[in-house]
């Protein structure tokens, strides 16, 4: 099918978003208040330390606010592939934390299960499905190291192109190594809507349409600004601007700037973008198989990853990963008919039997990046602040557990996450404009031409891996 043709009809809305399911808007905040704890961003992060700030301790006040709503930014709009890993892969772990690196990797298995079983204990309808991953090698340089990663005692499992081809069914496929294990797919806005159920039936304070403009120490306690956006004010009939005095505060802003400025090179905001068809016959899934419905990633440095819905459609995304000079977040980003092209090319080349298939939804959104590819923790004013950020695309997962780093960082002790050197050590910060713009051409130009060149990394390449900015994905 052209994919002029394939595309013309699709929302610009995220698909997960665009549900008849979706919470009606809370009211933004109009008083000032106080509060044991306040969390600032509506995103897994914030919600996964509001629940776990609840089961800690019931009786703990807890106010959470949002600028927009509940889930409508990185986390109602990726993939819903939620892994256990917490350094985006056992490999990219052993690169920059190798001592820990075993420990990590049980950490986030255990957080892995933790959210499978919070998903059961609440009776979340999220979609959750624990089938697994299956990392495709579309190249035959790819092969060997995949064969090589074959462990079936640690869930992981080879297939050759031929016992591949019994599992799903693509002409470019060569073999994959299947993750049975450390992978869950997930609807991510349902995730999200379902832990602000939660959290607000825990008692949970939950304000949509409040921006904080400032965080700062009082001695005693942390102050924080907030101001009613424009798209709750018309509703606001009481004054916009509100104080909140708070004993602690967890920020979960994530791609958006930090509220503390020490750290605001330790990201940069970089745009990916995904489409998803319309649901599948019953005829059309019978010829690609995928019985298993494990999700799917490609091993090239401009990777794809897809999965299938609850009603059978098939989400396609990655390849392009775009960053835009000076740090910028914009709806206008959200778009790009460059992408969806490609995309859509690249989906029919991957199932030439779906060609009459076409795409209902195409969007984008900004990824918070950092240089370790992996979340990050800091606290502020004798610890009253923490926050983390830097979750490269793996923050579904890994969110949970940054909620859980937090919490602990906050109360004060020191406990075995506090003293991680995942949770000590920043990773190095992203130099200002315009070197970082510059800095990421030049990086993404490499990583096309590795692709290229059978995964063989050039000089740049290998000088990132030398002083730890190094990412083989």
């Amino acid at each position: 099918m052209d994919v002029t043709a394939a595309l013309a009809d699709a929302s610009t809305v995220p698909f997960w978003l665009d549900s008849d399911q979706r919470p009606e808007p809370l009211p933004p905040l109009t008083r000032d208040l106080e509060a044991d704890l306040v969390i600032v961003g509506g995103g897994f992060t914030g919600l996964w330390t509001a629940l776990q700030a609840k089961e800690r301790d019931p009786g703990r006040h807890v106010v959470l606010v949002e600028a927009n709503s509940i889930g409508w930014a990185a986390s109602g709009r990726n993939g819903g592939f939620c892994a256990a890993s917490l350094t985006h892969g056992y490999d990219n772990g052993e690169s920059h934390l190798p001592a820990e690196n075993e420990r990590l990797a049980q950490l986030g298995l255990d957080n892995l299960n933790e959210i499978e079983a919070a998903v059961t204990r609440y009776g979340m309808d999220v979609e959750f499905e624990r089938t697994g991953e299956l990392d495709v090698a579309t190249e035959d340089y790819q092969v060997p190291e995949l064969r090589e990663a074959h462990d079936p005692e640690a869930g992981f499992i080879f297939y050759d192109q031929q016992e591949l081809a019994q599992i799903v069914k693509s002409p470019t496929y060569k073999g994959a190594l299947w993750d049975s294990r450390e992978v869950a797919m997930v609807n991510p806005a349902k995730l999200c809507w379902e832990l602000l159920r939660v959290i607000r039936e825990l008692g949970v304070e939950v304000f949509e349409g409040t921006k904080v403009t400032d965080v700062s120490d009082r001695k005693t306690n942390v102050q924080i600004t907030t101001l009613v956006t424009s798209q709750a004010l018309e509703d606001c009939a009481s004054a916009p601007c509100s104080i909140i005095n708070a004993k602690r505060v967890a920020l979960a802003t994530n791609v958006f700037p930090s509220l503390l400025k020490r750290v605001s090179l330790h990201t940069v905001p970089v745009y990916d973008y995904a489409l998803i068809t319309e649901p599948l016959s019953d005829e059309q899934l019978t010829s690609i198989g995928w019985d298993g419905r494990q999700g799917i990633g490609d091993c090239a440095n401009r990777f794809h990853y897809y999965r299938l819905s609850a009603d059978n459609r098939i989400l396609f995304g990655g390849w392009d990963a775009v960053y835009h000079y000076g740090r910028q977040v914009s709806w206008k980003y959200d778009q790009r008919a460059e992408t969806f092209e490609t995309l859509a090319a690249h989906f029919y080349e991957t199932f030439p039997q779906l060609q009459s298939v076409k795409f209902t939804h195409k969007w984008g959104g900004p990824i918070d990046t950092c240089s370790r590819f992996f979340s990050f923790f800091t606290t502020a004013y004798g610890k009253k602040v923490a926050m983390a950020a830097g979750f490269t695309g793996l923050g579904v997962g890994a969110s949970r557990f940054a909620g859980t780093v937090m919490l602990d960082l906050l109360s004060g002790q020191d406990t075995e996450l506090t003293q991680l050197e995942m949770v000590r050590k920043l990773p190095l910060p992203f130099p200002p404009e315009p070197v970082a713009w510059l800095g990421i051409q030049m990086t993404t130009n490499a990583l096309i031409k590795a692709d290229g060149n059978e995964g063989r990394r050039g000089p740049l390449l290998k000088a990132l891996d030398a002083v730890g900015m190094g990412f083989d994905s």
